[in-house]
């Protein structure tokens, strides 16, 4: 049988990416996705998993959501959050993805922590998909979360001799 990808077959490379590689890589994935599921803690200890549009500042990122929402109440309660990020898979090739491990603090709109935030967040799209002015910004909170640790996938690193999975953690 003909491999697509030869060097898929056998063990992995345990190689590490250089920082700034690995950084690179995950900037990339931020900058081309746009989906993330969120995963939270009931009150009951269950999981609760919710998919959000985000958009990232660095190796943060954020996304609107009512205070009252679950994923809101859950975080306001445990601050402890996972989120999945992920391209679009196709096969073992084209695996790439990060998981985020991290804390969530909610940001109101008046705080002015939020700003820098707002001005990454594109709202004005949802301001004219849904016919509201934007003369008028948002008022709703953000949530941002900041990992304390990222886990990245991808494949595709197997072929130049590193490990398809790589972990971040923030400098010291």
């Amino acid at each position: 049988m003909t491999l697509t990808n030869p060097w898929l077959a056998g063990p992995a490379p345990a190689e590490v990416l250089p920082r700034a590689d690995l950084e690179e890589r995950i900037l990339n994935l931020f900058s081309t996705q746009n989906v993330a599921v969120i995963a939270t803690i009931n009150g009951d200890g269950s999981p609760a998993a919710t998919p959000v549009r985000f958009y990232s500042l660095g190796f943060e990122i954020f996304f609107t959501s009512w205070n009252a929402s679950v994923k809101s109440r859950n975080l306001q309660r445990d601050a402890r959050v996972s989120a999945g990020i992920f391209a679009p898979l196709v096969g073992q090739a084209s695996s790439r993805g990060a998981q985020l491990f991290g804390t969530a603090r909610t940001l109101e709109r008046s705080d002015p922590d939020s700003d820098d935030y707002w001005e990454a967040f594109r709202w004005q799209s949802d301001h004219v998909e849904r016919g509201r002015s934007l003369s008028k910004p948002p008022t709703d909170p953000l949530t941002v979360i900041t990992p304390h640790r990222i886990l990245y996938t991808e494949h595709w690193l197997r072929r130049t001799g590193f490990a398809p999975r790589q972990t971040w953690r923030p400098a010291a």
